[in-house]
């Protein structure tokens, strides 16, 4: 069964790359395609930059929220916006000229239509948050004509598409940033700031999830709901790794001293968006023919190549509270999330967790402790901002983004491994060494400040 796009639109269907088949027992591409060449010995760096002119394509209900942060940075210039709903692109240039520049060029002649931005207009980052079968042409597209490119995540559904990312931002020298904004969750970054202080000690496992009830979100009959549901019906796997998973690669140095070597994946029955469907929906509904093979909860488990764990999970079609889980067992400490806490050793009590809100004083990450920022909750606490404010200063400064094309390739790549691993059983799947080697060599991430 190929990864392909679920719309039923086949012009969608024309721009995903077909990955291998996910047969019991298939090959895995561990090493790269053929023609690449050793990776670059330091992460891209582009010449700095004044100002940044930005293309903005999708702006739905997270691309709108992307827009209103973009216009509130400094250096920022909205030149262009695309949407295939042409009031959405209009109500967002609406913001553009109430926050005084000049009004955006619209792109609304279609799904393709990034093309046209993508070759005529002077810009220079592509900045996408369409649906999931979108990110990786318009991505490839932007690289191609010269542009940054920046995407919701995930940013890849296919190994195929995760190596192309990869291949594109060599050969162009463009970066290729995927927008994980739970990486910039307060939590998160004092967490990354623990580990960074030696608190934790040696970091040993770590726990990730995205669980989150979205059934009536699927089943919606606008945003989400268009395109979603879909890919419920032709996919078994974990679909959307990213939000749990990047923080702890982030603390374990995934590129950057380690990587992710394999995994196995299991998925539990697949029932609830059946059960959904048989109770919300009317009699004479199309969506009551639809069947779905996506389990329920999808578990994965990951080894590093320094022989470090990690727990994934995947749920979106249970009654539950949203949760991330985001555990991280060290020799000298743990922190977990959802309540968020800490145990210290010589610190805290035996045996005993403390509330974290008790380690801010101390341990706040240094952008965290911006008052900008902080007042700044517009995005799902803030955190949306604080990714797209970090995007433009890295690349005003011209320095590394914080999450590189590699990040990108290797965190996505786990959509694909997950379903490989279900699709046989649970055999153990190789991740790709993106990096080529260089994961050895180059530097974590440092505690940045504003």
């Amino acid at each position: 069964m190929p990864i392909e796009s679920p719309s039923p639109d086949p012009s969608r269907r024309d721009f995903i790359r077909a990955g291998a088949a996910l047969t019991i027992g298939a090959a895995l591409p561990t090493t790269p395609p053929a023609g690449f060449s050793a990776a670059p010995a330091e992460p891209l760096r582009a010449p700095p930059m004044s100002r940044v002119r930005i293309g903005f394509v999708g702006v739905g209900g997270q691309g709108s929220t992307h827009v209103e942060n973009l216009l509130s940075l400094e250096g920022v210039e909205l030149r262009a916006i695309g949407d295939i709903v042409e009031g959405k692109a209009q109500a967002a240039a609406a913001k553009v000229v109430a926050a005084g520049q000049a009004p955006p060029v619209l792109y609304t002649r279609g799904p393709r239509d990034f093309e046209r931005m993508c070759a005529e207009a002077e810009l220079d980052l592509i900045f996408t948050a369409t649906p999931w079968e979108w990110h990786v042409p318009i991505l490839l597209c932007a690289m191609r004509h010269g542009k940054h490119a920046a995407t919701e995540v995930p940013a890849a559904m296919s190994l195929d598409d995760c190596w192309e990312l990869v291949e594109t931002s060599e050969k162009t020298q463009r970066h290729c940033v995927m927008m994980e904004n739970c990486n910039y969750d307060r939590f998160e970054l004092m967490t990354l700031n623990l580990v960074r202080k030696g608190l934790l000690g040696e970091l040993l496992h770590g726990e990730a999830s995205y669980q989150h009830d979205l059934r009536e979100v699927k089943f919606s009959t606008d945003g989400e709901g268009l395109w979603r549901r879909a890919w419920s019906m032709r996919h078994n796997g974990n679909l959307y790794p990213t939000h749990g998973l990047g923080p702890i690669a982030n603390c374990m140095d995934i590129n950057r001293g380690d990587r992710f070597s394999r995994v196995v994946s299991f998925s539990s029955p697949s029932c609830g968006l059946q059960l959904w469907q048989a109770e919300h929906l009317a009699a004479d509904d199309p969506r009551r023919r639809e069947k779905y093979i996506l389990g329920d909860v999808n578990v994965s488990l990951i080894q590093t190549a320094r022989g470090r764990t990690i727990y994934l999970v995947h749920n979106t079609s249970n009654p539950r509270p949203y949760s991330r889980l985001q555990l991280l067992q060290g020799t000298r400490g743990i922190v977990s999330g959802w309540p968020y806490r800490v145990h210290l050793e010589g610190q805290s009590p035996a045996d005993q967790w403390e509330e974290a809100e008790k380690f801010y004083a101390e341990h706040e990450h240094p952008l965290w402790q911006s008052e900008k920022i902080r007042k700044m909750d517009r995005g799902h606490g803030g955190m949306d901002f604080l990714e797209d404010y970090r995007l433009i200063e890295c690349l005003k400064r011209g320095e590394p983004t914080d999450m590189t094309v590699y990040d990108a390739a290797s965190i996505s790549s786990m959509v694909e491994l997950s379903m490989r691993s279900v699709a046989s059983g649970g055999r153990p799947q190789e991740v790709p060494d993106f990096t080529r080697g260089r994961w050895r060599t180059w530097q974590p991430w440092g505690i940045v400040g504003e």
